[in-house]
C-alpha cells in the first residue's frame, strides 16, 4: 500500500494546489487552448460513455462519484435521479463542484474529500470513477476493485489509460525525468493485466472494456467491473 499512498498524496498535491484553477476552467465553458479543447471535448465523450453503462433512471439508487473533480458527472448522476455521493482527494475541486451544482439537485448528493475507498462512505449500486485511477500501478487497481466489491451491488465503472505504442513511449521518456512539479503520469494499462491483478487481490468479478476515446492529447479506455 505505500505505492498507493505516495501516489495518492502525490495526486492531492497536484490537483489541490498546483492545478485547481487550469481544471477549474477545462471543465467550464471558458475559452480554452485548441490541446485542451481536444481534452475537454474526449473527457465530455467519456463522461457520456461512462453515464450509458448505467440505467437512465437511477431513483432510488446510490451512486459514488469516486473523483468527483469540478462536479460534471456529480450533476448528471443527480439529473438522473441518483443520490450521489461525491468524494475527490482535492478539497478545492470539491468546493468548486458543490458551488456548481444546480439548487434542484442539492438534496441528493453529499460532497465530501479524502479517499474514496473510505468504507465509512457505505454501500453503493454503482461506482464511477473518471480518471481517477490513471495513476496507478495494476496491482493498486486491482486492490482498489477487490475494496470496492463488497461494497457495490452492481457495477464499478473507471478509466484507464490504454496501453498504446503512443503512450508506452510517451511514459517510458518522462520515466527518464526527475518529478520536480510536474503532474503525476498515467500509467497505461492492458485490461487482461488488470483483470488478473484484480483477481490476485480477490475481486472475483468480470472486467471489460467498453470503449476508447482518443480526442488530441486525450486517450482513455472505459472499464467495468461487475461482481
Amino acid at each position: 500500500m505505500a505505492a498507493y499512498e505516495q501516489t495518492l498524496d502525490r495526486v492531492e498535491d497536484y490537483f489541490d494546489r498546483t492545478a485547481t484553477k487550469t481544471w477549474e476552467r477545462l471543465t467550464s465553458d471558458a475559452p480554452v487552448s485548441k490541446v485542451r479543447a481536444t481534452v475537454r471535448a474526449g473527457r465530455d465523450r467519456m463522461r457520456d460513455i461512462m453515464l450509458a453503462q448505467m440505467p437512465d433512471d437511477l431513483a432510488g439508487k446510490r451512486v459514488l462519484d469516486a473523483g468527483c473533480g469540478a462536479g460534471q458527472m456529480t450533476a448528471e448522476l443527480a439529473a438522473r435521479g441518483a443520490e450521489v455521493v461525491a468524494i475527490d482527494i482535492s478539497p478545492s475541486l470539491v468546493e468548486i463542484a458543490e458551488k456548481r451544482l444546480p439548487d434542484a439537485y442539492r438534496d441528493q448528493v453529499m460532497f465530501t474529500s479524502g479517499d474514496m475507498h473510505n468504507p465509512e462512505l457505505g454501500d453503493f449500486d454503482h461506482v464511477v470513477a473518471m480518471d481517477s485511477l490513471i495513476y496507478y500501478e495494476a496491482e493498486d487497481i486491482g486492490s482498489s476493485l477487490a475494496r470496492f466489491c463488497p461494497r457495490v451491488r452492481r457495477s464499478v465503472i473507471f478509466t484507464v489509460a490504454p496501453r498504446t505504442p503512443f503512450l508506452m513511449t510517451f511514459w517510458g521518456v518522462g520515466k527518464l525525468f526527475p518529478r520536480g512539479d510536474r503532474s503525476p503520469t498515467m500509467i497505461p494499462h492492458a485490461p487482461a493485466k488488470l483483470s488478473k491483478a484484480a483477481a490476485q487481490k480477490g475481486a472475483p468479478g468480470a472486467l471489460r472494456e467498453v470503449e476508447r476515446v482518443t480526442s488530441g492529447f486525450y486517450i482513455s479506455t472505459c472499464l467495468e467491473y461487475r461482481a
